[in-house]
């Protein structure tokens, strides 16, 4: 990942909020990782909510970060499209603290789960959850030797599954 390509990721996103009449910034920050299996999965943009209104930010953020999950969609498949694949890269869009926050939660999630297989030797099936927020606790899940994910269900009822190893 270059400093370009992050670069071009925060010009494209203040250029949709601008356009979209929000009047912000965006800043490149990269927080500690809630896990350091996290610390990887990113290049975080994160937009200045200073400039703005407090019903601005809840349409920015939609319900449970919907909106903000959109956007963050919208922005890597905008940017890594005709990239070659080297050159592609994964943009995770922060505003008012909500990502950092989420992944605290799906952090104890995955903990919780993983402590309830070890307990009970069988599969915890988690709540729905979306693609990113699956792939957040597969990579913090990989660090275990004794536990394996995957993915169950169609969409937008998909849960990952964690269970013991399959021998």
């Amino acid at each position: 990942m270059t400093s370009e390509q992050v670069q071009r990721g925060q010009q494209w996103l203040t250029e949709l909020l601008q356009r979209a009449g929000f009047p912000t910034s965006v800043r490149i920050e990269q927080p500690d990782p809630v896990h350091p299996a996290l610390a990887e999965m990113g290049n975080w943009l994160t937009i200045d909510e200073s400039n703005l209104a407090p019903e601005q930010v809840g349409l920015l953020m939609g319900a449970a970060g919907v909106t903000l999950d959109a956007m963050q969609y919208l922005a890597n498949t905008t940017l890594n499209l005709r990239q070659p694949e080297d050159q592609q890269t994964n943009y995770i869009l922060e505003l008012a603290g909500h990502r950092a926050r989420r992944q605290a939660e799906l952090l104890k999630l995955a903990e919780s789960a993983a402590a309830e297989v070890r307990q009970t030797g069988t599969e915890v099936e988690m709540q729905p959850l979306s693609a990113v927020e699956r792939r957040m606790i597969h990579t913090i899940l990989q660090q275990a030797p004794d536990l394996e994910t995957y993915s169950r269900g169609q969409e937008p009822q998909r849960c990952l599954v964690v269970r013991p190893v399959q021998g």
